[in-house]
């Protein structure tokens, strides 16, 4: 059985933010697996350490609740993507993949990359 031992071990990602003044300066913690899980500090290291005890207080109370505890998903991408589009789409990406001589593979892939702004 799964208990309180257990999820403390799990390495969770940890997501850090400076604050601004107006939220009263410092640093945030938070878990994005855990909605909610979240503590500060002065600096990163202390906002980090604040979270051990916040993330301990979080699983401690799903447990007590009879509430699951998230666990990170370990997300394994093949690189493959299946997707149902228009024919008029399908054939509009094709005819300009023609037209730049490559696959139309390698034509969508490329305008996703530009979309999204990812830099090889």
């Amino acid at each position: 059985m799964k208990n309180l031992e257990y999820y403390l071990n799990i390495a969770y990602e940890i997501k850090l933010r400076k604050l601004s003044e107006d939220e009263g300066g410092g640093w945030l913690a938070e878990i994005p697996n855990l909605p909610g899980c979240m503590s500060d500090g002065e600096n990163p290291e202390e906002a980090v350490g604040n979270l051990d005890d916040a993330k301990k207080c979080w699983i401690e109370t799903c447990l007590e609740l009879g509430r699951p505890v998230p666990e990170p998903i370990t997300d394994e991408f093949s690189g493959q993507l299946r997707i149902r589009i228009p024919k008029t789409l399908h054939r509009t990406l094709a005819e300009r993949a023609k037209e730049e001589k490559v696959s139309l593979n390698q034509y969508i892939n490329y305008q996703l990359s530009r979309g999204v702004g990812y830099k090889p």
